[in-house]
């Protein structure tokens, strides 16, 4: 069953919830006003009581966006999963002139945010399950899960290396097309740099004091539904300061959209 539930459609000429429902470990706060009075947004943000997830927790919520309406989904700080397993479903649905976009969690000891590295709690956690669906007209449009695991021979933290945080940024709705265009350029640059290999003309080094160093932010983008009306983001990185960096500065240009930018 679906621990939390919401509803937006148009009355009156504005976005407005028509319906909400969450209950334990959730909870929906819903303010009356963000930003400017004439942008057309609503804001939701997420709670979890007592500021995390413990272990066994599943939360999986619903949210349905009516025609020409603008919804924000948000939460006032990174959620923290404390103990050991918690599994987070996210389920969207859509219709003509929505937008969409979703950012990113981080995971300490016994827990999926990786929040206290500093002390030696990387990715201390079991299990870690993220799903989020999103359908267009009832139609499936983007599925997709992330799954970190225990192994039997490896930790988490061994696969993920010196890589702190994972981030996926959806990106869906005709009043973005001009946000998804920067990101795709902005990432095909910035990566074809991290990742350019040495000139012909430079002499390669076999020790390993010369070897290419490792980039600190790795990103990816892919257009995804018919006609690649929506673009999906994933990014690994060492610092959390840096995702949100490169967040504030792709999303900026939702202001006026939103009412405030994303992540300022």
């Amino acid at each position: 069953m679906e621990t939390g539930i919401v509803a937006v459609e148009k009355i009156g000429g504005r976005s407005t919830v028509t319906r909400c429902f969450s209950k334990y470990p959730l909870k929906f706060i819903i303010p009356r006003k963000v930003g400017s009075s004439t942008t057309d947004a609503v804001w939701i943000y997420s709670l979890t009581y007592g500021g995390g997830i413990v272990s066994g927790d599943s939360i999986s919520c619903g949210f349905t966006i009516g025609d020409d309406c603008t919804a924000v989904l948000t939460t006032q700080a990174s959620t923290k999963g404390i103990q050991s397993c918690w599994i987070k479903m996210l389920r969207t649905s859509l219709g003509v002139g929505k937008n969409w976009e979703q950012c990113p969690i981080g995971c300490h000891s016994r827990s999926s945010d990786i929040g206290r590295h500093a002390t030696g709690e990387k990715w201390d956690f079991a299990l870690y399950k993220s799903s989020n669906h999103v359908f267009l007209d009832d139609q499936p449009l983007f599925l997709d899960t992330v799954l970190l695991e225990r192994g039997s021979i490896s930790s988490v933290a061994e696969r993920m290396k010196d890589y702190q945080v994972i981030a996926m940024l959806v990106l869906l709705g005709p009043r973005l097309k001009h946000v998804q265009n920067r990101v795709q350029e902005d990432v095909k640059r910035m990566m074809s740099e991290k990742l350019r290999a040495p000139s012909a003309g430079v002499k390669r080094h076999r020790s390993s004091d010369h070897r290419l160093m490792k980039p600190s932010f790795l990103a990816s983008c892919s257009p995804f539904g018919p006609k690649g009306i929506g673009v999906v983001v994933r990014i690994a990185a060492m610092t959390t300061e840096s995702v949100y960096s490169f967040l504030r500065h792709q999303l900026a240009g939702m202001e006026t959209l939103l009412g405030v930018s994303p992540y300022s």
